[in-house]
């Protein structure tokens, strides 16, 4: 018998939880009335894990009916949606298969890109560079690959090759993508939803396309952008997308951005259809993603990558203030404290988007509806009020005294 046997209901209230990352979470846990932190041997109910504990124990422990825990088993399915496209590629390009390198005529990321799931936890625009011929890559695997050692890591290591988007939207200059946040309670039937609040991820450099070499023009990771010579710590390269959606609005009217987050919200749905019969369901499993959007001139949204364990951990006070949000309401929809009814199409800053189909905003027209597009129940961008909606929805808790 494993010693993660977790704990059968027994009528308490007190949710046991485990917590494996050292960041935002641990602090919403730590203050969620009635959670307590328990210690590695002990037994639990709620497990925040990484994913490294998740392959090494998922498949060899019992889990009771309430238990939950925060990763799918193979959760880091969805963001390869181009697997089959890539294989199809390869064989076409036999050719470079001795640089390892597959093709995408798909602009879904800048440049060449670590696989970063399969074969290295490779993040942060790590392992990211621009490219504009063949011999570049032969070069840099020349440059790169000194001994016989990394010869031999570098022949088994997979890289994705994709057209870079030229003509990426720009404010002040400089370019941005968008990190948006979709929570999934269930694959089979599929059921998502989509977080009010996100963030736009700034350059620190001035866009110029004919200068490729420099990352911190061209990534928008703040891990990169904090490595910049000129960053300021005070200022942060991040707009909340309450910020953008307003000014994308009074420069481009609002029938057009509503047009614009229609088709992100597609993104997202397309995305989850694409692997939700590959997915392993399991009742007790739910996942927190991020998406990172990037917008071209032409207001044309464009799927960079989907995170399966986005980064938690905050590059400013208000950036700790919104993902304290996020995290708090995904508990919420998660619901170890059983005060929902389970037909709820919004908790907290959560719209539920898909239940088994589409679910539509109610001030949708549906005679306006085609089978490329829908009108999702979504509010991407839009006011959050959060408070005010969960103290209408959320029962006390049954250990807590009504004031």
């Amino acid at each position: 018998m494993s010693k993660y046997k977790t704990n059968k209901v027994r009528g308490r209230h007190c949710v046991h939880f485990k917590c494996g990352a050292v960041s935002t979470i641990k602090d919403v846990l730590h203050q969620r009335p009635n959670w307590m932190e328990v210690k590695d041997n002990e037994e639990w109910d709620f497990n925040w894990c990484d994913v490294g504990w998740l392959r090494e124990n998922f498949d060899h422990i019992y889990m009771g009916e309430h238990v939950r825990i925060n990763h799918f088993p193979n959760h880091y399915e969805v963001s390869f949606t181009l697997d089959c496209i890539r294989k199809t590629l390869k064989r076409i390009l036999a050719a470079q298969r001795r640089l390892n390198v597959i093709f995408s005529p798909a602009p879904l990321h800048y440049s060449l890109l670590y696989n970063a799931f399969l074969f290295a936890a490779k993040s942060q625009g790590k392992g990211i560079f621009l490219f504009r011929k063949l011999k570049d890559v032969t070069d840099w695997k020349k440059d790169s690959f000194h001994t016989e050692e990394q010869k031999d890591a570098a022949h088994v290591e997979s890289y994705v090759a994709q057209r870079y988007i030229e003509n990426p939207y720009l404010l002040n200059g400089r370019k941005f993508d968008l990190r948006v946040y979709v929570l999934v309670t269930s694959y089979i039937p599929l059921k998502a939803w989509l977080y009010r609040d996100g963030f736009a991820r700034f350059s620190n450099t001035r866009f110029f396309l004919g200068t490729i070499n420099d990352k911190h023009m061209h990534l928008t990771n703040v891990s990169v952008q904090k490595t910049a010579p000129d960053y300021n710590p005070e200022k942060d390269c991040k707009w909340q997308l309450q910020q953008l959606r307003r000014y994308l609005t009074a420069k481009h009217g609002r029938e057009v951005v509503e047009t614009l987050f229609k088709e992100i919200d597609n993104i997202f749905v397309r995305s989850l259809q694409s692997v939700h019969k590959v997915i392993i369901n399991d009742k007790h499993c739910f996942e927190l993603y991020g998406y990172d959007i990037l917008l071209d001139q032409n207001l044309k949204p464009w799927l960079i990558e989907v995170n399966a364990s986005p980064s938690l951990a905050p590059s400013s006070k208000e950036d700790y203030e919104m993902k304290y949000r996020l995290l708090e309401d995904t508990l919420n929809v998660v619901d170890m404290e059983g005060r929902l009814t389970g037909k709820e199409k919004r908790v907290g800053g959560f719209d539920l988007m898909w239940n088994n189909g589409p679910v539509y905003r109610e001030d949708a027209n549906l005679q306006t509806f085609s089978s490329s597009c829908f009108t999702a129940n979504t509010h991407l961008g839009c006011v959050n009020d959060r408070e005010k909606q969960l103290s209408m929805l959320l029962k006390p808790f049954p250990f807590q005294k009504k004031m």
